[in-house]
């Protein structure tokens, strides 16, 4: 029957990757680095305000907590979740039921407030850095809001032409950016070299203000959460694996050359950008002065470019600045595209989200709707969101770390689990200092997280009745006794047993009495052909399953049995499923449950229960609207 019968139910998740989305991983990289390398325009500025003189120090501690920590991280969440799911995915497998959808869902939270101020704060950036260039800021005066809203309705609009034009568009601007930079921070570095009295006085200045080189670490280690916003980039980076092209032996279950290029990608973006933070804090520190960095300073917050307008000359620094707002413009794109892997992988999977949340279009409009209010709410001010920037960031980043740490310690690998350890514990560290320092960053994180819990609950609720079994397959046995049944429509008896082991006899004595019962509340035609049917919840949180039916016969009676997440579901997948092998509409018949619908309704919403049998129909009458074709329920 399992061979003959139609094609499987296609869950409407289950969406397959089209091989023409996808790019190779030097392509991806520039999708994922328009948002990691464009903090360049802004990251030595930060560093140099927090860190003042002792700046290179902490950005030296940012490197190496970037290549040692955060690199080997998201190199093993590559491995381990290579469909694009990232660590949140690797947490959610180790609690399994509601408090671990509730968890993925904190977790989708802080994603979304990552990659959402990604996209709003850089738009915000660069509308900054348009009003702040000598030759076109007189121009647009205190416009920032609105050039904000012009940038993000254009990043939108990349977006709903496709995915392989935003990709297009990012190779460019991050080649081209990271160009500029390379002659600017050259450049610096030249000058450096040239004038040896600059090293020296910048030295002498280091040792007067941290004589001990312990201070000098101790204090950088302080700093060094306000320089996170320099480890953005990872999680998009394997947020977006299913856009890197595979090998030809790449299999769904084991995609080798994808995880090998999304490893190559993370690694190469990492090496690319510590060499950038490394050599441009050195050349901003020690050819800027101090004053020009703090707040209303011609260096605060672009630091490179006043280098380049400085040594390079306006018209150079006209570019820089160009190519610096089109970087900050697009580094939404990255965030953007990490939304759009993410959320269809989550949400609409657990019942949590309508069905049009799983198309590319209508969640790129719904995005730029709350990057819009985003910008309104905070009026385009780069300060105030960069703290919610920093908590999306690193509570990600703490996440992917425990995943990786936990996963190591579930295989038994000892010393690679003692070095994952302290790497959480770093970035725990950081975390809490982050959010201590810059608690209105949990605020603005907690009310993205309130809003999708909020949307998941109403969209769980409307979504109750719908057929959610997406495959039915049927043991030897069970199709032997449905072939038994001859050519009269299928009747099955809902039973559900009765808790605590039984023996044989209990059992049998069980079924008779059930049956007994039935044919005095619905006299039954051929009793003798009757078949229980058995549903056990197995994790109610759960929204799409596909089921396996089993079949026992015991003497004179005939049992079907199958595990779910809902009983309802369960029978009305299978009353579908015989329904369609056998060319009749089978009846089912229950009994009526005593208690309050309205607890029986929230029953079945948490835990696959509930009052079964106007639940079934009403799942089995939004599943089939001909009447004639819909399988029949009984209750007595």
């Amino acid at each position: 029957m399992e061979g003959a019968g139609p094609p499987t139910r296609q869950g409407p998740h289950t969406r397959p990757e089209p091989a023409s989305t996808r790019h190779p991983w030097w392509k991806v990289m520039c999708l994922t680095g328009v948002d990691y390398f464009s903090t360049l325009g802004y990251q030595p500025g930060i560093a140099a305000l927090a860190a003042g003189v002792l700046s290179p120090v902490a950005t030296l501690v940012l490197v190496l907590v970037t290549l040692l920590g955060a690199l080997p991280v998201y190199r093993r969440v590559a491995r381990e979740s290579p469909h694009g799911e990232g660590s949140i995915a690797m947490l959610a497998r180790l609690l399994p039921g509601w408090v671990g959808k509730v968890f993925v869902l904190v977790l989708l939270g802080f994603a979304a407030t990552d990659f959402m101020i990604t996209m709003t704060l850089s738009a915000a950036d660069a509308s900054a850095h348009m009003v702040e260039n000598p030759l076109v800021g007189p121009l647009l005066g205190n416009a920032n809001v609105v050039i904000t809203l012009v940038l993000l309705a254009l990043l939108g609009g990349v977006f709903l032409a496709g995915f392989s034009e935003a990709v297009r568009i990012a190779v460019g601007l991050v080649g081209v950016f990271l160009v500029l930079n390379a002659v600017v921070v050259v450049d610096g570095l030249v000058r450096i070299v040239a004038a040896p009295h600059v090293v020296a006085d910048w030295s002498a200045l280091l040792v007067s203000r941290y004589p001990d080189p312990l201070l000098m670490v101790g204090v950088a280690l302080l700093v060094f959460p306000k320089l996170a916003l320099g480890l953005s980039g990872f999680e998009t980076g394997v947020s977006v694996m299913p856009l890197v092209t595979g090998g030809p032996d790449d299999t769904d279950e084991r995609p080798e050359g994808r995880i090998a290029g999304t490893r190559r990608l993370l690694t190469t973006a990492a090496l690319i950008m510590s060499t950038f933070l490394v050599t441009s804090s050195v050349v901003t520190v020690l050819l800027i002065p101090e004053k020009e960095f703090a707040t209303g300073g011609q260096a605060n917050g672009r630091a490179l470019a006043y280098l380049a307008h400085e040594n390079l000359g306006p018209v150079f620094g006209t570019v820089y600045d160009l190519s610096t707002i089109a970087i900050l413009w697009f580094a939404g794109a990255s965030a953007m595209a990490g939304l759009l892997n993410l959320v269809p992988r989550y949400l609409p999977r657990y019942g949590m989200a309508p069905h049009w949340a799983r198309a590319v279009r209508p969640l790129v409009l719904v995005f730029l709707v709350v990057a819009f209010a985003v910008t309104l709410i905070f009026d385009a001010d780069v300060d105030a969101q960069g703290g919610a920037y920093a908590t999306g960031v690193l509570v990600l980043m703490t996440s992917a770390s425990i995943a990786v740490t936990l996963s190591a310690r579930r295989k038994s690998r000892p010393a690679v689990f003692a070095g994952f350890a302290v790497i959480s514990l770093v970035f725990v560290y950081t975390t809490a200092a982050n959010i201590v320092e810059r608690p209105e960053g949990t605020k603005i994180a907690g009310c993205f997280i309130a809003g999708i819990l909020i949307v998941s609950v109403l969209s769980r609720t409307i979504r109750a009745f719908e057929l959610r079994i997406t495959d039915v397959t049927l043991d030897d046995t069970a199709q032997e006794i449905v072939a038994d049944c001859g050519q009269d429509a299928l009747r099955l008896v809902a039973h559900e047993p009765r808790p605590g082991e039984r023996s044989s006899l209990a059992r049998d004595e069980e079924y008779r009495e059930k049956l007994a019962e039935e044919q005095e509340d619905h006299h039954l035609p051929h009793p003798e052909r009757v078949i229980l049917l058995e549903v056990r919840v197995t994790d109610p949180s759960e929204f799409e399953t596909s089921i396996r039916v089993t079949g026992e016969r015991r003497g004179p009676y005939r049992v079907l049995r199958t595990d779910a997440p809902s009983v309802p579901n369960a029978i009305a997948g299978l009353m579908l499923h015989l329904r369609d092998h056998t060319g009749e509409p089978p009846h089912v018949y229950f009994d009526w449950t005593e208690g309050n619908p309205v607890v029986h309704f929230g029953r079945y919403l948490f835990t696959g229960d509930g009052e079964v049998a106007p639940i079934t129909r009403e799942i089995l009458r939004e599943a089939e609207p001909d009447i004639s074709r819909r399988p029949i329920v009984h209750v007595g």
